[in-house]
């Protein structure tokens, strides 16, 4: 296979990985109530629906609570997500220790949000965003891995 097809295409999966974290970090911030972006699954984690929990009065503040929390996760989903982008761009991916080294952050990023995912909130809509995530991974790792064929 072409080796410039193979690193573009190590690359490209990579920024898409990157994008999908900015992507989801800017719905958690634009999100007036952003915990419901995942209601079903958090209400099934909760025993309870929302409605239900904001109903009592020592709760009645919860929703600032959660609106807080969602907002640091989407900073932190973005930051993510630019440093990814940047890396990218910096080191053009160019060498095996490049791609090495973000595979295996990656990898270790997707395998902690798939554990919580599965285990917390099994029936979340994310967690098909997050198999997606681990298909283009995996298509990056190989194109980087066909790769090394050509690296001197």
């Amino acid at each position: 296979m072409n080796p410039k097809f193979l690193h573009n295409l190590s690359l490209s999966l990579i920024f898409l990985l990157g994008f999908s974290s900015i992507a989801l970090g800017l719905g958690w911030l634009i999100s007036p109530e952003p915990w419901l972006l995942n209601q079903s699954a958090n209400e099934k984690l909760l025993e309870n629906s929302f409605s239900e929990i904001f109903s009592a009065p020592i709760n009645q503040n919860l929703h600032l609570y959660l609106t807080m929390l969602y907002r640091f996760l989407g900073w932190w989903m973005i930051s993510i997500g630019v440093l990814v982008i940047s890396y990218i761009i910096v080191t053009r991916m160019g060498t095996e220790m490049s791609r090495g080294f973000i595979h295996s952050i990656l990898f270790i990023l997707l395998v902690g949000t798939t554990v919580i995912e599965k285990k917390f909130i099994s029936s979340s809509p994310f967690l098909i965003l997050t198999i997606l995530l681990w298909f283009l991974w995996f298509i990056s790792l190989w194109s980087s891995i066909q790769l090394k064929k050509y690296d001197a």
